[in-house]
This record gives structure tokens, sequence and C-alpha cells, in this order.
């Protein structure tokens, strides 16, 4: 079955009477893998937008209201839960092979009647960032990306995160020294020669769970290339924006993404 291919499509509880919220199982890779797709009501067609979550396994998973926030800008959302989560089949192994999970999320999207095939758009927060650019760079023929709060280079995670060094190790096979080749592949800092879509980063100066370093050193290679990209940086704030500034950044975001559907 190929990628993309929904399995099931279960109708869930939304808390927006506007937004219809399914739970769905769908191929990546061969594995079933779990996820959420949130539609405006009408029949669009609707700009697609893949959300790519942060954390692993229950930290960081997706949340109604955040997808819920996205779709109602008036976008289909799909957000995958990522495998081995929720039921899905598989193991997680932070933005290695389970980067496929985020490619067939598109290619789901891209099949639904109401979506328009022709603008899609990615966003991914913290460890989905890197998952973001990867599938910008697979998919050049999508109209924008933004990563917020991204990483960029796994080594600098595991140098920054000791209370992820051990996680690290196991998903990843061991130590940056030990296996560099493994983090350069899940670090999308090294590809940026690749990146063609416009990219938006967001971050926050205060953020000791990703620094922003992350961002500055994506910008001064996509610079260097002349890249189209942009950077909002935020001196006072952390990983988490509070919640009233996260409301405006994330709908001058959306803002920002259907200005480049042309």
């Amino acid at each position: 079955m190929k990628n993309g291919t929904i399995i099931e499509k279960q109708r869930f509880p939304s808390p927006n009477p506007r937004i219809r919220l399914y739970r769905v199982t769908y191929m990546s890779s061969g594995l079933k893998v779990k996820g959420l797709l949130a539609l405006p009501n009408g029949s669009g067609p609707f700009p697609g937008l893949i959300y790519l979550r942060g954390g692993i396994k229950k930290v960081g998973m997706v949340r109604i209201p955040r997808i819920v926030q996205f779709a109602s800008q008036g976008f289909a959302v799909m957000a995958p839960y990522y495998r081995g989560n929720e039921g899905g089949e598989g193991n997680e192994d932070f933005a290695g092979d389970d980067r496929e999970d985020a490619f067939s999320a598109l290619e789901l999207l891209k099949q639904l009647p109401n979506v328009d095939s022709e603008d899609m758009h990615v966003f991914g927060f913290s460890r989905g960032g890197p998952m973001a650019l990867f599938t910008a760079i697979k998919y050049p023929e999508i109209k924008s990306a933004v990563t917020w709060g991204g990483v960029t280079d796994m080594a600098l995670t595991y140098e920054e995160r000791e209370d992820m060094r051990r996680m690290m190790k196991r998903v990843i096979g061991g130590t940056p020294e030990k296996f560099q080749e493994r983090y350069r592949w899940r670090s999308p800092v090294y590809d940026c020669e690749k990146l063609n879509v416009p990219l938006l980063m967001i971050h926050g100066m205060r953020d000791d769970n990703v620094s922003v370093e992350h961002t500055l050193t994506l910008k001064r290679c996509l610079t260097e290339l002349d890249k189209p990209h942009e950077a909002w940086i935020y001196p006072q704030f952390h990983h988490a924006f509070p919640p009233l500034e996260n409301r405006k950044i994330t709908r001058a975001l959306c803002e920002w993404m259907k200005s480049h559907n042309k």
C-alpha cells in the first residue's frame, strides 16, 4: 500500500464547531501510523498544512487546541503522532527514518478532495523543526515552511541537553563523537544548500530547550547562499511563548504562509 493511504478515519470531538477533527491511521514506509486531521467546514479547496510536533513519545504530543488553532486560519491540517505512538506501529527515531511519517502525511493531505494539492505548507516545532526542513527539501514544490524553536543540529542538542543524552544515545545509537554521520544525517543545517522553499524561522533568545544558535546557524548558511528566508527572533521569550503572544504570532505566521501560496 502506498505512503499516505488512509487505513482508518474516525470522527473525533472538536472544541470548535467550525472545525471537523478525525483520528486517522495511514501508511508510512509499510507501517500503520496514527495522526490527527483537522478540516474547516465547507468544500474548500483549502491550503494544506503538515503540523510536526516536538518532543518524543508522550512528551510534546499533538494537542487538539493547537491543531484547531491552525485549522481556524483556513488550513486543512494533518498532524502525525509519529510511528510507535498512540497505537501506531514502529518506533520513533528522532528525525531519522520517522521523517517518512511527515512525507507520508503530506501525501495523505494531497489526495483529499477538499485540499488544494498545489498549495501545501509545513510547520515544525522544536524536534519537529528538522522534520519540517527535511520535508521542504524532499518536496521543493511546497509553498512555504516554518520552524518555531526548531532544532537544526542534533550534535548541538546533545551538547546542550544533558537530560536528553541517554535518550539520544539509545535512539541514535551512541554519542556524536562515535556516530558523527548519524547525527549529521538528522541535522538539516548540513543540507541548507538543498533548501529552496521560502522559510520562516521563529525563536526566543532565552530558549534553553533549543538554543537560538540553532536558528542563527541555519540563517547564516541560508544568507550566504541567498536562499529565501526570514527570522523572527524574540529576545524576551523562552521555548514556550506566553499564550497571548503565541496566538498573535500564530496568526501572523499563517498570514505569512498564505502570502506564499501563488
